[in-house]
């Protein structure tokens, strides 16, 4: 630290010297990436390390916070790595604040470019500090390499929550979490360690929850605020690859159900009264009082359909924790009626607002270019697509713990591989400038070719150990039973 402001003071006292006509002053902002500039940002993230993509031989940075915090940093290269403890002085704040940042470039010539400020702006709203994701190639034809890692989102820490080498390399996915709180989760494996990992602090379950009576196994997992019970959905799911640059595979059903999981009984029954099969239910997720359970339907599909033609509504129906029995169930939104099919809903924690990606048909848009991210207003019904989209695919989304951020899945990147973006959510209305969650080295995107998918917030952080998970998969699985409800 002392040799870095030597520096600086060194740098400084140079800069007087040079000659002010050689200073060339540029009316636009720098070209930065990952792209920062005028996003919101909470007080207790991580350093916003960046990349200049602008010429020059060395740079020179002039940070100033609304907190009266300043910071210079020099640079030999394009790199900007922000020291971690000078970067929480300059988003210290407990009111909403904002970050000038000043970039001169120097080039061999002796000529300075000096570019336009541009700004971060700072909430006093704090973000859920770990997030969850899962890590994996862009593509299903092998499932190698695959982990579900916590990371801090105020550091650039990360801990692998599993990881399919110990589990003879089978396939992880679907981990789900109860109202983001990180003591108690599941993960389901599929292959020859294959079930469900239902986690309770340091007690590890593995369940078979897939019947006869079934579709399929039990997948897109949904906890009941409770804890008492988890819904999924059931279904039997077929893949077609074709040679269309934007949409290489495509994931649909041909049949699905919903499912309700008693823990404490160990048994399983069918939502509602989809007795007769008549619709395809899938993408389960509860309001945040228990009292309704949302998700995603359309009619049942005959042979020879064709899946280009299938769209999903979003549902819901009411919920008695007492009983464990479905009420009625009413479409509240028709998206069928604009050509549109629904996927992945999840509910504010307020209860207000529901995000939902909507895409050209199907059940499963991560390979649709098109799939965007709407926003259903659930007083009113009234619907609208969100402003932080892309050119490029939008897929999963979930809620901070406190309504205020959100963060999804995007490919904006490189139209492939799928990274988690965060957003300020004030209200319907004002919705802060999408930013990739940041990372140490700012050039990690552009390297790392896996997807980080499925990223959800939780509130603390996980103390299971990998090898605790991968010793419980040496047990027998605890079968679920079926029972028929009236």
């Amino acid at each position: 630290m002392l040799i870095l402001v030597i520096e600086i003071i060194i740098f400084l006292v140079s800069c007087k010297t040079e000659r002010t006509d050689n200073i060339h002053f540029i009316e636009r902002e720098p070209v930065i990436e990952p792209d920062f500039s005028g996003v919101t940002i909470p007080r207790n993230i991580a350093p916003m390390n960046f990349i200049i993509s602008e010429p020059g031989v060395s740079f020179f940075l002039k940070i100033t916070s609304s907190n009266g915090n300043r910071l210079t940093i020099k640079s030999k290269d394009n790199v900007i790595n922000f020291p971690i403890k000078s970067w929480k002085k300059l988003i210290a704040t407990g009111m909403p604040g904002r970050i000038e940042i000043e970039i001169s470039s120097y080039l061999n010539d002796g000529q300075v470019l000096a570019y336009k400020p541009f700004y971060m702006n700072v909430s006093a709203e704090l973000i859920d500090p770990y997030l969850i994701y899962r890590t994996l190639y862009p593509g299903y034809e092998s499932w190698g390499e695959m982990k579900i890692i916590q990371r801090s989102i105020s550091d650039f820490k990360e801990f692998s929550l599993i990881e399919n080498q110990l589990l003879e390399g089978n396939c992880i996915n679907c981990h789900s979490f109860i109202s983001n709180k990180p003591d108690k989760y599941l993960i389901h494996v599929r292959g020859s360690k294959s079930g469900t990992y239902f986690i309770d602090n340091d007690t590890v379950i593995r369940r078979e929850l897939r019947t006869k009576e079934m579709p399929g196994n039990a997948v897109y997992p949904a906890w009941h605020p409770s804890g008492k019970y988890v819904a999924f959905s059931s279904n039997m799911i077929f893949s077609a690859i074709h040679m269309h640059s934007d949409r290489n595979v495509e994931l649909y059903d041909r049949y699905s159900i919903l499912i309700i999981f008693d823990i404490e009984k160990d048994e399983i029954s069918v939502c509602g009264k989809n007795y007769r099969g008549e619709f395809m239910e899938t993408y389960p997720v509860w309001s945040q009082d228990g009292k309704y359970l949302y998700y995603c339907r359309t009619g049942q599909v005959k042979p020879g359909f064709d899946y280009r033609q299938v769209r999903y509504d979003v549902v819901r129906m009411p919920f008695d924790e007492g009983t464990g029995i479905f009420g009625n169930p009413e479409v509240i939104l028709n998206a069928q009626a604009i050509r549109k099919s629904a996927s992945f809903p999840t509910i504010s924690p307020d209860g207000q607002y529901l995000v939902v990606t909507l895409h050209d048909f199907g059940t499963f848009p991560n390979w649709h270019r098109e799939a965007d991210l709407y926003l259903l207003s659930l007083k009113d019904g009234k619907i609208k697509k969100m402003s932080l989209n892309s050119i490029e695919t939008e897929s999963y989304n979930s809620w901070s713990s406190n309504g205020r951020w959100l963060v999804f899945s995007s490919k904006r990147g490189d139209g492939l591989t799928s990274r988690p973006y965060f957003a300020y959510f004030a209200n319907a209305d004002s919705i802060g400038k999408p930013f990739v969650l940041p990372q140490k080295d700012p050039g990690f995107y552009k390297r790392f070719e896996k997807s980080l998918n499925k990223p959800e917030f939780v509130t603390g952080k996980i103390k299971t150990v990998p090898r605790k998970i991968a010793r419980t998969s040496e047990k027998e699985p605890v079968k679920a039973v079926w029972i028929e409800k009236k």
